[in-house]
């Protein structure tokens, strides 16, 4: 089981035989899987939230903004997020196929579905094509932010540095890119779009606080699952040191921290006209109070309750951006 989904071995065994037979349809659905799919989902989700928040804080952009420009140029941008998270989660998937093989084996790479010539194909075209469309649509900061991002994301998994190996990197690379990199670029980008000066507006600065925390607990959860094959290859993780059940109570405890602060920061809000309170508060409340109720179901011991906790805190991850559209 994954957040992509279930390990069948034989559907990865009839993947393969389906991909090596020349089936076309096998081969998207291989490269689908490659771009790890819950990862997309929180990329196309912080790039419509952003569209939406920016253009909500800027007075008169919807009725007056220029959507022949604004669309293709929002197409442009989103498919450049797509290829930069292609890019970032398919390198990991090359350098790490061994470890894959022992923690996730549906991974097209280790399950054999995608050869790793092909992974590199799409990895490149991924990696050249983004910086290109960026560089010829978008102001040079966002060009040299999203070039900054691949960076980062390359070197996480790539040696000598692989930045994965140590936690607090590790953690720091994830929450830099996911947390402030996407969510402050997209906004900046359809400010710029719409001939709008960018302003730190209170929702923008709580989104990019709030988002740092929370893709740094993503961070660390991440390795929950995958234990078993870090320690075998000696990645030193801080689920391989302290243990699931410790773990996942401290993540617990920081989400609920980060819920806590952002509950304050409604209430504690100089202007009235800041944040919408039921959203800000009530919203907040209603997601920590989730939280806690899944941590309560998690089993420490099972394999698969660890992955469903995992799970439940991406979920959590996409509603707070239909949150941010809110407050």
């Amino acid at each position: 089981m994954s957040v992509e989904g279930d390990f069948d071995p034989e559907a990865l065994s009839k993947a393969r035989q389906e991909v090596e037979s020349g089936s076309i349809k096998a081969r998207v659905r291989a490269l689908y899987k490659f771009t790890r799919p819950h990862t997309i989902r929180g990329t196309i989700l912080a790039s419509i939230a952003g569209t939406i928040r920016a253009l909500v804080d800027t007075p008169g952009a919807i009725s007056t903004v220029n959507w022949s420009i604004l669309l293709p140029r929002a197409v442009v941008g989103m498919t450049a997020l797509l290829l930069g998270n292609a890019f970032i989660v398919g390198i990991n998937q090359i350098y790490d196929k061994e470890i894959d093989e022992m923690n996730k084996p549906f991974l097209p790479v280790a399950s054999g579905e995608m050869s790793k010539r092909t992974a590199w194909i799409a990895v490149v075209v991924s990696g050249v094509l983004g910086p290109i469309l960026v560089k010829a649509f978008f102001p040079p900061l966002l060009f040299q932010l999203y070039c900054f991002g691949i960076f980062l994301g390359g070197i996480y998994s790539v040696p000598p540095i692989r930045t994965k190996k140590n936690p607090i990197l590790a953690g720091m690379t994830i929450a830099t890119v996911r947390g402030f990199l996407l969510n402050f670029g997209v906004y900046y980008a359809v400010k710029d779009a719409i001939g709008a000066p960018f302003g730190w507006s209170p929702k923008v600065a709580f989104i990019a606080r709030f988002m740092v925390a929370f893709a740094s607990v993503i961070a660390v959860t991440k390795d929950l699952p995958d234990m078993e094959g870090d320690k075998a290859y000696q990645i030193e993780t801080l689920a391989t040191r302290f243990g699931a059940k410790r773990i996942a109570q401290g993540a617990t405890v920081c989400l609920s921290l980060n819920y806590v602060h952002a509950i304050l920061t409604g209430l504690l809000a100089k202007s009235t006209d800041a944040f919408r309170m039921i959203p800000m508060v009530g919203g907040h409340l209603a997601l920590v109070s989730m939280l806690i109720f899944r941590y309560r179901q998690l089993n420490p011991e099972s394999l698969a309750s660890i992955k469903q906790y995992y799970k439940h805190i991406w979920d959590l991850f996409y509603l707070e951006y239909g949150l941010y559209t809110l407050i």
